[in-house]
């Protein structure tokens, strides 16, 4: 094997992986010197290696010194040989032998090319960190090649990437081989090398989606100024147009809704609000609350905090099934926002004791109870017991449980409507 014939078993590994030339010549020399090291011992400074690719050679120099007698062979060298090459040199005279690699035996060449393949392995994957990690926050679309329990892995462009339960919509089904996008959400560096991870839950999906549907925004025409979502079933959006010739909901909606059902499809049926931005807080938040509609907000810019006072029956369809309209709503304004009925905040009554704030109730017998409409303290303790035993999961024990809880956080936050009700029945 001459020296054209070992670069071109070199440059054979390198060549699927994409490695150019270059990088493979530094890539070589580095080998030949871990080569040397392992023949010579690490005592070998005074090697060198030198590739040239466009000329298929591969120079190894052993820098010596002339002496009658040799101490040290590796970087000491007879007269009497020297003078077969070279008759003019002297002892002390600095000489260079030049070595053939394949000097070096086959069984360390295949060495090498086996630390060339795991080099080439470590710069692929430090290539596809620094591509990857330079694209966080676009959308990539891949295929689906396995499912788990609790991630799903997608090829793309050979590349593969996980999504993790918590970044699934919880109305995603996947199969194998299925078509899926997601937005790189970020790069990780794991023993095994980077983990991306796609994401299909985040807020800047829907973010990027639209962009992808809307021309004017990414012609700047359009900005979206905030986006919040209880990924797979619904989310809202808030938009402003700079051209006041364009509107901004009716251009993210699209002729006949063509733009937001391309998005709506892509998220499974996701419901989602547009809602036009404005400067005056009382504004953008009562388009925030839609479908609900308050009749009067109390605003403390300071904190920022809103009491948004509704219609005894707009109460429920302000906060939502599970506090998702009010929640989305307080996310996308950035006002914390405490809806209260009319009768309530008129009448002096006390304040209600929302469900879904206490602590030790379950997810499950929230929504249960979300979907019967009963949102707070005051609609689960007016039940009548044997109305509650009728619901599925509510026992003697749990609706024990929860009149408990219940009171307790009503004497908390009313603490003088308690008062004054013990003061009534003592005068009584």
């Amino acid at each position: 094997m001459d020296n054209k014939d070992l670069i071109e078993a070199f440059t054979s590994v390198a060549r699927e992986k994409s490695i150019d030339r270059t990088n493979l010549g530094t890539i070589i020399e580095n080998l030949f010197m871990t080569l040397i090291q392992k023949k010579y011992g690490d005592e070998c400074e005074n090697f060198s290696v030198i590739v040239n690719m466009e000329r298929g050679e591969i120079e190894i120099y052993q820098e010596m010194v002339v002496v009658d007698v040799i101490e040290d062979e590796l970087s000491e060298i007879s007269l009497e040989e020297v003078q077969k090459d070279e008759p003019d040199l002297e002892v002390g005279d600095p000489y260079i032998r030049v070595l053939d690699p394949t000097h070096f035996g086959r069984r360390l060449i295949n060495l090498a090319k086996q630390q060339l393949s795991q080099k080439i392995r470590d710069i692929e994957k430090e290539s596809i960190y620094d591509e990857y990690a330079s694209r966080v926050g676009e959308i990539a679309t891949g295929y689906v090649h396995q499912i788990q329990r609790n991630v799903v892995f997608v090829n793309i462009d050979k590349t593969e990437m996980v999504i993790p339960k918590s970044e699934q919509m919880e109305n995603d089904r996947y199969r194998r081989g299925q078509t899926v996008r997601g937005i790189i959400k970020r790069v990780d560096w794991s023993a095994k090398g980077p983990e991306i991870i796609l994401s299909r839950a985040d807020n800047q999906f829907l973010h990027r989606l639209f962009e992808m549907e809307v021309p004017e925004i990414e012609e700047e025409i359009i900005e979206i100024k905030a986006v919040s979502r209880v990924a797979g079933d619904r989310s809202k959006v808030v938009v402003y147009s700079s051209d006041r010739r364009v509107d901004a909901v009716g251009a993210c909606v699209g002729m006949r809704g063509s733009r937001i059902q391309a998005i709506v499809r892509e998220l499974n049926g996701e419901k989602i609000d547009i809602i036009n931005w404005s400067e005056q807080p009382e504004i953008l938040i009562t388009r925030a609350l839609a479908p609900a509609k308050p009749i009067q907000l109390y605003i403390d810019e300071e904190k920022p905090y809103v009491v948004a006072i509704f219609e005894d029956e707009e109460l429920p369809i302000a906060i939502g099934r599970n506090g998702q309209n009010i929640k989305l709503a307080s996310d996308v304004t950035g006002y914390s926002i405490d809806a209260v009925k009319k009768s309530e905040y008129e009448g002096g009554q006390k304040k209600s004791v929302y469900l879904d704030e206490v602590d030790g109730i379950s997810p499950s017998h929230l929504e249960t109870l979300a979907n019967m409409n009963i949102h707070t303290a005051d609609e689960f303790l007016d039940l009548d017991r044997n109305e509650l035993l009728s619901i599925k999961g509510f026992g003697d024990k749990t609706i024990d449980r929860f009149v408990k809880i219940l009171l307790d956080e009503e004497q908390k936050l009313n603490p003088e409507t308690e008062d004054a009700e013990e003061t009534e029945e003592t005068t009584e």
